[in-house]
């Protein structure tokens, strides 16, 4: 079992701590050492391990109490919790957990009583699989861009437009899709939908294959016709709904490559311990001790900023978009050269198929991409320090 030792810090209570030990059995369980192998059927074993989350409960971490949920509202430190520990076990669970979060988020955050009567539930017991559609061709990080429009007709809204890299796409029971509105430019001329994946009008164009298999596909939608109720929030608030859900589950992002890093540090250790050269275990050479030292570093530095962000939000903080911006940057930047650390004390046999550290390897490296790339995470993090040395500025002009 991975180093726990940091449940212990002020950042969690008992019910975190029991939270993880709980999931950690389950995970063992359930998930075994199946985690990490290839997966032939990907659509297959994203329903399977659905379902076994499902079962366990684990999906009610996702919405709030009254709609099924756990808590009265998301605990962010208990998505945190999961995904590192469903990290260690499984990079397709933790994806197949995170995406329902994710892609009922904005519905959680921001829908009418009536859209999380209809929906949340579902979310909770597994009955409906969820997606969050806003990525499109040319407007990935930059949200502001999209194209895909929704225009006012009778009792409704038409969509045209096309959402690509969409998680779930093909196996979600309804999409949670961001496109513009009206003639405002910019991030003002965003509005937020719930699509039923039965619409008429929404097909799945492309089947998107990655490094590390997860259902992906581009979305395309063609006169949509869906009701004014499936609006989510006011017209034009769209980017606003985005961001904030963002906000909410971008830590987790950080939280996820904790985990892909603490399994590729017990995997390290292990072969370093068992491995033999020069006439002696691998781990008594001074350079592997260095490299082991430098992953628990890293390691404990991005828990730290992953569980500040979450404990952060949970009590209550409006934003946390500087301290998710550096929870997940650090810890998926740092994650990426933890297991390519582990790769290189495996060898020949760290890059073959099969192997858990060939797996993370590829696992860790769309992290540092979705849900905004680290160079964006650079920018965020930039602003939001000259926006305060600027308010300083101008506050000790006025005194």
């Amino acid at each position: 079992m991975s180093d726990q030792t940091y449940l212990d810090w002020p950042f969690f209570d008992e019910s975190h701590r029991a939270l993880a030990q709980r999931l950690d059995a389950w995970a063992r369980a359930e998930l075994g050492d199946e985690g990490f192998s290839s997966h032939e059927s990907v659509d297959d074993d994203c329903a399977r391990l659905a379902a076994k989350l499902a079962s366990g409960g684990w999906f009610r971490y996702c919405v709030p109490a009254a709609f099924g949920g756990v808590f009265d509202s998301i605990d962010v430190r208990s998505l945190c919790v999961i995904r590192e520990t469903l990290a260690r076990y499984s990079g397709l669970a933790d994806f197949v957990f995170a995406m329902q979060g994710l892609g009922s988020g904005a519905i959680s955050l921001f829908g009418s009583e009536s859209q999380k009567r209809d929906y949340l539930p579902k979310v909770a017991t597994g009955e409906s699989i969820a997606a969050f559609a806003l990525t499109e061709l040319d407007s990935g990080s930059d949200v502001a861009n999209l194209e895909t429009r929704a225009d006012a007709i009778d009792d409704g809204f038409r969509i045209n437009g096309a959402k690509t890299y969409i998680s779930n796409g093909g196996l979600a029971h309804f999409y949670v899709v961001f496109a513009r509105t009206g003639g405002a430019p910019g991030s003002r001329g965003i509005s937020a939908f719930i699509v039923d994946a039965d619409a008429k009008g929404l097909e799945i164009a492309e089947r998107i294959d990655v490094i590390a298999p997860h259902p992906l596909a581009t979305v395309k939608f063609t006169n949509c016709d869906i009701p004014a109720a499936k609006m989510i929030g006011q017209i034009g608030a769209g980017f606003r709904i985005a961001m904030a859900t963002l906000d909410v589950f971008r830590s987790t992002v950080g939280a996820a490559a904790l985990g892909f890093a603490r399994r590729a540090l017990d995997e390290a250790l292990r072969r370093a311990r068992e491995r033999r050269l020069f006439g002696g275990a691998l781990a008594d050479l001074q350079l592997t001790q260095a490299s082991l030292a430098d992953m628990a570093l890293n390691a404990d530095a991005a828990a730290l900023l992953v569980y500040r962000a979450a404990w952060a939000k949970d009590r209550g903080a409006a934003r946390v978009t500087r301290e998710a911006a550096m929870a997940k940057l650090f810890a998926t930047e740092t994650a990426q050269r933890t297991i390519d650390s582990a790769v290189q004390l495996f060898g020949g046999a760290g890059v073959r198929k099969g192997s858990a550290v060939e797996a993370l390897y590829r696992e860790i490296r769309a992290l540092r991409i979705y849900e905004g790339a680290s160079e964006v995470q650079k920018i965020i993090i930039a602003k939001h320090l000259l926006d305060a040395a600027e308010d300083g500025a101008k506050g000790k002009s006025q005194g």
